[in-house]
């Protein structure tokens, strides 16, 4: 199943300053995000999130097919939400979280 892709996130890294990219998110209508100019905590929470999925999930893997990749990143996606504690939201899983800013 296809979904639109709506958001592009980067910092402002000179890799990312390129207009054949410029090119593509608009002919796609995607929009950018980056992080404000001199402030590299803007996107910090987004930054955490690509590292911890590249080191814990993609490092050193082989996916035999696109499936047996949907089928581990379904299950990383519900161990990193439902059972993986997040320093940044006080050692709470986010599901966890979002139901304690409920309350």
């Amino acid at each position: 199943m296809y979904k639109k892709i709506n958001l592009f996130h980067t910092d402002r890294g000179n890799e990312f300053k390129n207009k054949i990219i410029d090119e593509i998110l608009s002919t796609f209508k995607i929009k950018r995000s980056l992080s404000a100019k001199g402030c590299p905590y803007d996107n910090a929470v987004a930054e955490t999130t690509y590292k911890t999925f590249k080191t814990e999930f993609i490092k050193g893997k082989k996916f035999e097919n696109l499936t047996q990749l949907k089928c581990e990143l379904f299950d990383f996606v519900n161990w990193y939400n439902n059972l993986r504690a997040h320093g940044s939201l006080n050692y709470l899983t986010p599901v966890e979280f979002r139901k304690w800013q409920s309350t």
